[in-house]
C-alpha cells in the first residue's frame, strides 16, 4: 500500500485494485470489516435499536441468562474445574456476558473459578465490553482479551460465540461454461467497485453434490476460516476438555445461492455501496461446521433451532416469572420478546445452535436436534 491518504474506503480499494489486482471477496470482506482507518469494527458501534442490526442480547436479557445456565451446567458436568476459561468469541457490547455472568452468579464458585477471556480485536468494541463487565472483574478468577482463540489459556474451557462467524470471510464461486470459478471485486474506469468473475477454479474437493447440475450464474458459497474456528476449537476441547456454543444464522445443508449481504439501519443495502460504512455478512453453511468439528475425533457435534434450543433451556418459564404479577405492558413487552427470538419465522427458525463437547455431556438445549450432513 501508500502513505497517501485516502478519503473513503472504497477509494483506498480502488487504489490498491489498481495496482495489484481485483480482490477476493474474502479480502473484500476483511478490509470492510476490519481496516484500521475506514473499517466498520473499528470506527462504528452498530448494535442496537438505534444503529444498524441487534442481536439477541440485546433484544432480552433472557437470552444471555439462559446461555448463563448453559455455561453452570457445562462447568459442573465437567467437575467444577478450578480455574476454568470461560470464553465469549466477538462479545459485541458485553450485553450477553453480563446478563450470563449474573444468572451463573448463583452456582456456587463459578464465578470464583472462571478465568474470563473476550476474544475482540476492535479496541472501540472494547470499550464497551469493559464498562458492561467492569463490576465483575473482582468477582471473577481472571479477566482478559485476546486478540485470537489460539491466545486461550490451556485450561477446561466453556465458550459462547454468538453472530461471530457471519462476520468471518467468505468465498463466493460462479459456475461459468468452463467450470466454478471465484468472484471477487474490482474497480472501473469512475473507481467504482464491481463484481467480476476470477479465474481461480475451485477445488472440486469443496463443491457440494449436485454442484455439475448447477446452471450458469449459479453460486456456490465456501469459507474455511469459519471451519477453521471451529475446527481450531474443537481440537482445545480434546486437549484440555470442556463445552463450546455457536450461534449464528444459517442453513443445514450445504447448497447453492447468494447470501453475501450488507445491513445498515436495520435494513439491507448493497454490499459494495459505501464499504466500511455498514456491516457486511453472509449466511453460515452448519452442515460444514459439524463436519469440522467431527472430523477431530471429539463426540459428534449437535445442532438445534435456536427456537428449540431457548425453549427446552426454559425462555417461557423465565418470560413467566420476568412478567408475573407485572403490568400488561410489560407482559406484552415479554411476549414480543419471546416471539423475536423463538418464533419460527423469526430469529428462532433462522438462527442455528451448534454445540460441541467433550466429553459427552449431558446438556440441555439440542433435545431436538436437527440432521446436518457429516461432509
Amino acid at each position: 500500500m501508500t502513505d497517501r491518504p485516502f478519503a473513503s474506503l472504497e477509494e483506498k480499494l480502488a487504489f490498491q485494485i489498481a495496482r495489484q489486482g481485483p480482490l477476493s471477496l474474502a479480502a473484500y470482506m476483511h478490509a470492510c470489516l476490519a481496516d484500521p482507518q475506514f473499517g466498520y469494527y473499528s470506527k462504528r458501534q452498530g448494535i442496537g435499536e438505534s444503529a444498524d442490526f441487534i442481536t439477541a442480547p440485546e433484544i432480552s436479557q433472557m437470552f444471555g441468562e439462559l446461555i448463563g445456565g448453559w455455561c453452570v451446567a457445562a462447568w459442573q458436568q465437567l467437575g467444577r474445574p478450578d480455574p476454568f476459561c470461560l470464553a465469549e468469541f466477538g462479545p459485541g457490547r458485553g450485553t450477553l456476558m453480563a446478563d450470563l455472568l449474573r444468572a451463573a452468579k448463583k452456582a456456587e464458585g463459578f464465578t470464583k473459578a472462571a478465568h474470563l477471556v473476550l476474544v475482540e480485536t476492535s479496541p472501540l468494541m472494547r470499550e464497551h465490553q469493559k464498562a458492561a463487565l467492569q463490576k465483575w472483574k473482582n468477582a471473577l478468577g481472571g479477566f482478559e482479551w485476546a486478540d485470537h482463540i489460539s491466545a486461550l489459556p490451556g485450561m477446561p474451557l466453556v465458550a459462547v460465540a454468538n453472530e461471530f462467524l457471519d462476520a468471518l470471510p467468505f468465498r463466493q464461486y460462479i459456475k461459468a461454461e468452463n467450470g466454478w470459478r471465484e468472484a471477487g471485486i474490482a474497480a472501473n474506469d469512475a473507481g467504482k467497485l464491481i463484481r467480476v468473475t476470477l479465474p481461480c477454479l475451485a477445488d472440486p474437493a469443496i463443491l457440494p453434490d449436485g454442484a455439475d447440475d448447477q446452471p450458469p450464474g449459479a453460486v456456490f458459497e465456501h469459507a474455511p476460516a469459519r471451519e477453521a474456528v471451529v475446527e481450531e476449537v474443537a481440537t482445545r476441547l480434546m486437549d484440555h476438555e470442556g463445552a463450546a456454543l455457536f450461534i449464528d444464522y444459517g442453513h443445514t445443508a450445504s447448497g447453492f445461492g447468494d447470501t453475501f449481504q450488507a445491513v445498515r439501519h436495520h435494513g439491507y443495502t448493497g454490499p459494495l455501496a459505501e464499504p466500511g460504512a455498514h456491516d457486511v455478512t453472509s449466511h453460515v453453511d452448519f452442515a460444514r461446521l459439524v463436519a469440522a468439528a467431527n472430523r477431530t475425533g471429539l463426540p459428534p457435534a449437535a445442532l438445534a433451532s435456536q427456537s428449540d434450543f431457548l425453549i427446552e433451556l426454559g425462555l417461557l418459564e423465565r418470560a413467566g416469572a420476568l412478567g408475573h404479577g407485572k403490568s400488561a405492558a410489560v407482559q406484552e413487552t415479554l411476549r414480543r420478546q419471546v416471539e423475536r427470538l423463538a418464533g419460527a419465522d423469526q430469529m428462532g427458525g433462522l438462527f442455528k445452535v451448534l454445540r460441541i463437547t467433550n466429553p459427552v455431556l449431558a446438556l440441555p438445549g439440542h433435545g431436538k436436534a436437527l440432521s446436518a450432513p457429516s461432509a
